[in-house]
């Protein structure tokens, strides 16, 4: 069929059915590049060509979990600056809320509608997206995702801002220095549906397992769903809960956050401890007050970087998405795929009152 011919077919369907049963019926069929063969990462079509050269005049989109989120405008910033500068052209979607899967079902519906050539996207869910995403790739669309991921069968490759058992174990092993390896801690976590969230929290619950930690106790993971004010209400629940708490790990920018303002102003600041992930620019005025000793986090923009040049690495067909794939993300160097596409940024960074004013993100 002609995509004449087939364009006035949607056009018909779209005028007796709803827009996105119209993308769905006629996905697959709207797009002049070479489709992939089931899609995903797992069944990648073609061959990778390292020497091909980078095109030009693609269309990325952006679909982080949530819009307006300091963290996602930092990642995002960083893979519109990479995009511009490889000659293409950005655009962002996503909702207001990190924990509207539906919505961010919608927003990946939408952009295969508006046939981008690829999209980077940060999961709020790790089987939720799957329908939308392999219909996409489908499509001809090549899926990256970033920061969060799905299964590894509903995109070509995830950037992971870094190994998830160095993240997990790390913060363990930064709060466990502050109380003095005793006393009982908690988690404070976005949503329970977080693919990374999940995965770091198993690399604590087994760091704890060492028995160096045997006088650390976890009493609870609580779940903030990257909202302030939800992550201030579970710090302020927990130290309820828990009065003899010593300290909590919060993996989400948001709920460090929230937590350090909960704890600065009440009368376990210095006394409880907190660590986790968070931005400099957020956690600074924590760290000079003495609510926070050391936190981690790597530089969001860069993972935002690198998102977007293995999009269009993926859509030059420099790359397919297989382990043991190199190549070059301009000033970042190269870069190896690994086990089920998995790219990892690199090692995460400590920040504390010795280094933290020289950042700025």
């Amino acid at each position: 069929m002609r995509k004449t011919s087939l364009r006035r077919t949607c056009a018909a369907l779209a005028a007796v059915t709803s827009l996105a049963l119209a993308a769905t019926a006629c996905g697959g069929t709207t797009k002049d590049d070479v489709k992939s063969e089931g899609g995903g990462q797992a069944a990648t079509a073609g061959k990778a060509d390292p020497n091909a050269p980078t095109k030009k005049g693609l269309t990325v989109g952006f679909l982080p979990k949530q819009v307006n989120n300091p963290y996602f405008t930092t990642a995002d910033k960083g893979g519109e600056k990479a995009v511009k500068e490889l000659g293409s052209t950005y655009k962002e979607v996503g909702p207001s809320s990190a924990t509207d899967t539906a919505g961010q079902v919608s927003y990946v519906n939408t952009l295969t509608q508006q046939q981008v050539d690829a999209m980077a996207v940060s999961a709020q869910d790790p089987g939720a997206l799957c329908t939308a995403l392999k219909q996409a790739m489908k499509n001809g669309i090549k899926v990256v995702t970033y920061d969060s991921d799905t299964t590894a069968d509903c995109r070509n490759a995830f950037i992971s801002q870094a190994s998830g058992e160095d993240l997990g174990r790390t913060e363990v092993q930064l709060l466990a220095e502050q109380i003095g390896y005793k006393g009982e801690i908690a988690i404070l976590s976005a949503a329970q549906t977080a693919t990374n969230q999940n995965a770091w929290i198993e690399f604590m619950k087994d760091e704890l397992k060492d028995p160096k930690y045997k006088d650390i106790k976890l009493v609870k993971v609580a779940y903030g769903n990257d909202d302030a004010q939800q992550s201030f209400q579970q710090t302020q629940g927990l130290l309820q809960e828990y009065p003899n708490l010593k300290g909590i790990i919060s993996p989400t920018t948001v709920g460090i956050k929230a937590a350090a303002q909960y704890l600065s102003g009440s009368k376990y600041k210095g006394k409880v401890k907190l660590t986790g992930l968070g931005t400099p620019n957020d956690m600074r005025k924590y760290v000079k007050n003495g609510t926070v000793e050391a936190f981690e986090l790597w530089d969001p923009a860069k993972l935002g970087e690198l998102a977007a040049r293995t999009a269009v690495a993926l859509a030059s067909g420099q790359i397919t998405g297989k382990e043991g794939e190199t190549f070059e993300a301009g000033a970042m160097g190269e870069y190896t795929i690994g086990k089920d596409g998995v790219i990892n940024l690199g090692k995460p960074t400590v920040f504390n009152a010795e280094n933290i004013d020289q950042f700025d993100f």
